[in-house]
């Protein structure tokens, strides 16, 4: 299935949402660490793979370099953009490269991990922004000549950095009130009109999909869950004792005040559809089978209170990504790194 525009680039964008999706901004490539050799005439010798950098106790290869030029040289030619000599890209794709590496190293001495479930998730939720089933988005992958298994890497290594920074930049960044009140005085008639939005109360019980319960498995328990509920079993008991949401299931599956846009599309579809009371039949996301049920219904008037949190948001990530390049400085220096170009 061929695709508009590169995958990879697509993909970055998508995988690069949450605090510091704006800090990573780069794509990833990996390549086998393994020699590589061109073939000579019997009398010549063959030409080994090098190493054009040493990071602290790691080396970066000449064919991981090579991978990531082309790779970039690919994307800048389907889209259109100019790309500086060959020889100055080199040195900036490999400083970045460098970068990564640190931080992947950070990540390790750290003992940071993205588990299966959560790689799946992000794999899933990929192909389905992009509006593909998982064997639809293989394709397409493989199709951009690559591999699933290539692609898997790629976002586990980003989303380990993405760790490393998220624990060092947050802790570094506040906004407070008077930042926020100093921005708005500062920004006249931007006020607006009254804007009301619904806000709905629910619970929900999640099965989720394991490597020891399919997607079969996951729906038959979700629909025998579904009828102990029908049949009057009381939801929050339920919940505690099947919910795999650890987030909500000792709270009885509760969700709160729930408003749009604050759960993903499948979720939000089928419990904006139900009644107060009313129990879901089975729901399908990226996290598992739901069962939902709404418990209230209300309309916020969230104008001024809106207007407020993205100024909050706006500020934060200004000053996360002045702090974001004050701390990458900050490793560069500190790590040793010997560049072999």
């Amino acid at each position: 299935m061929k695709m508009r525009k590169p995958l990879q680039g697509r993909m970055k964008q998508l995988s690069a949402g949450s605090l510091l999706a704006l800090c990573v901004g780069a794509g990833l490539a990996l390549a086998p660490l393994t020699l590589q050799a061109q073939n000579f005439q019997s009398t010549q010798r063959q030409v080994l793979d090098s190493v054009v950098a040493v990071v602290n106790n790691d080396v970066i290869m000449r064919s991981e370099l090579d991978n990531r030029v082309v790779q970039i040289e690919q994307q800048a030619q389907a889209q259109g953009g100019n790309l500086p000599p060959r020889s100055q890209l080199e040195r900036q794709v490999l400083e970045r490269m460098v970068m990564e590496e640190i931080q992947l190293q950070m990540a390790n001495n750290a003992s940071l991990s993205i588990d299966d479930t959560e790689l799946n998730a992000q794999v899933r939720a990929i192909a389905e922004s992009n509006g593909m089933t998982l064997d639809e988005f293989a394709d397409a992958v493989e199709a951009d000549g690559m591999t699933l298994a290539s692609v898997r890497e790629e976002l586990r290594r980003e989303m380990l950095m993405r760790q490393v920074q998220q624990r060092q930049i947050s802790s570094r960044v506040t906004v407070s009130d008077r930042d926020v009140e100093r921005f708005l005085t500062q920004q006249p008639g931007q006020s607006g009109d009254q804007r009301f939005i619904e806000e709905i109360r629910a619970r929900h019980v999640l099965i989720e999909l394991t490597p020891n319960r399919d997607d079969n498995q996951a729906r038959v328990r979700a629909e025998e869950v579904r009828q102990r509920l029908a049949q009057g079993e009381d939801f929050a008991l339920v919940a505690r004792e099947v919910s795999d949401d650890s987030g909500t299931a000792l709270n009885g599956g509760e969700l709160g005040w729930v408003r749009p846009g604050q759960t993903v599309p499948a979720f939000e579809e089928a419990m904006r559809s139900l009644g107060e009371n009313q129990l879901s039949q089975p729901v399908r996301s990226q996290f598992g089978y739901h069962i939902i049920e709404v418990q209230e219904r209300r309309r916020q008037n969230v104008t001024q209170e809106s207007q407020r949190e993205q100024v909050r948001q706006a500020i934060f990530q200004r000053r996360a990504n002045e702090e974001l390049r004050n701390w990458q400085q900050e490793i560069r220096s500190q790590a040793f790194v010997d560049i072999r170009l």
